[in-house]
Formats: C-alpha cells, structure tokens, sequence
C-alpha cells in the first residue's frame, strides 16, 4: 500500500511540474545547477546552517543533481524534460511522504477554551486605565 502511495504522489507530482514546466527551455541548465552547488558550499550558507541546525549543510543532493544533468547531456530536449521532471518528481513525493519539521504542530479547529486566561481584577482596571 505505501508503494502504491508513493506511485499516486509521484504521479500528481509529475502532473504539477509538468504544468509548471511546459518546455524544455523551462528545465534548469547544468550551470545553474553548478552554481546552486557552488552557492551551497560556500561559507555564508554553512555559517547560517550550523547556526540554524547545528551542523553543516550537506550539498550532496546537490552535487547529485548536477551530474544527473551532466548524464542527460546527449538526449534529446525532451527526453531531458522527460526525465528532470520525473527525477523531481520523485524528490517532492519523497519529501512530501516523510517527516519534515513542518510535522511538529497541529492545525487547531477550534480556539482553545478559556484562553488567554481572564485577567484578575487588579490587573484588568490597570490595563484598562480604570482604576476603582
């Protein structure tokens, strides 16, 4: 069953970029892709995260990407469109069928009752300004 949940979000997935990308001019290059690894490996974005996460970014998804590029070199431009998308395609159902931090909270349906608590009669009349 979950093989068949990952197929469905690849699918919807494909459909998506599909859409976004109509053409193969729409596809990023090899050199675009060389300068988001180079970009990834430079010193401000492992400063920020080893400030955000502790510890360094890994740029191999990206050094991956590029040489996925460097294969596709000889085929033709839609063939290329063809598989970039449907290699993306499987990276955003991934991403999207596995934990990410956007799991940590849930979405309330309704306000949770008695909150902010009432405030005492003290603090209310000088909030307020009225003082009794």
């Amino acid at each position: 069953m979950a093989n068949t949940a990952f197929q469905n979000a690849v699918k919807r997935e494909e459909e998506y970029l599909r859409r976004v990308h109509p053409t193969p001019e729409d596809i990023p290059g090899c050199m675009n892709l060389f300068d988001v690894y180079l970009s990834c490996n430079a010193i401000r974005t492992q400063v920020k995260s080893l400030y955000r996460y502790g510890q360094m970014s890994s740029c191999g998804d990206k050094l991956e990407d590029f040489k996925f590029c460097l294969t596709m070199k000889m085929m033709h431009p839609e063939e290329k469109r063809d598989a970039w998308i449907r290699r993306r395609a499987e990276w955003w159902a991934k991403r999207r069928m596995t934990k990410s931090s956007e799991d940590v909270w849930d979405i309330r349906s309704e306000p949770l009752k008695n909150y902010p608590p009432p405030l005492p009669a003290e603090e209310a009349q000088v909030e307020t300004g009225v003082i009794q």
